[in-house]
């Protein structure tokens, strides 16, 4: 299994960005595919989540409104379009896969490398 994320970079506070997350390797039909970040000195934690069948999703709360998970079935592509970014959205953001609906890092099994997201104020 393979989960190639990418889209980072240096942003100005207010702007947006849109993150990818390549997936292959498996049939990821039964899938719950997230996204998660690291601050620097801080826990990873959980800010967004799909279902790769049916699209269900579920954000963190200090996301919520700002930013939105989709995919793209055809091209295995799962997206996290985030806007409004502020200072404290900074950190690595990392694309995971796993088959339960629990935004927590131990419950997926992929991770892909991490994209790091800097937003400056």
């Amino acid at each position: 299994v393979q989960l190639q994320a990418f889209g980072g970079g240096l942003v100005q506070a207010g702007g947006s960005l849109r993150l990818s997350c390549a997936a292959s390797g498996r049939d990821f039909s039964r899938s719950v595919m997230g996204w998660f970040r690291q601050a620097p000195g801080k826990e990873r934690e959980f800010v967004a989540a799909i279902t790769w069948t049916g699209g269900v999703r579920n954000y963190a709360d200090s996301v919520k409104g700002q930013f939105t998970i989709s995919k793209d079935n055809a091209k295995n592509t799962v997206y996290l379009q985030m806007n409004s970014l502020k200072p404290e959205d900074t950190a690595v953001y990392y694309c995971a896969s796993g088959t339960r609906w629990i935004p927590r890092a131990e419950a997926y099994d992929y991770w892909g490398q991490g994209t790091l997201v800097t937003v400056s104020s």
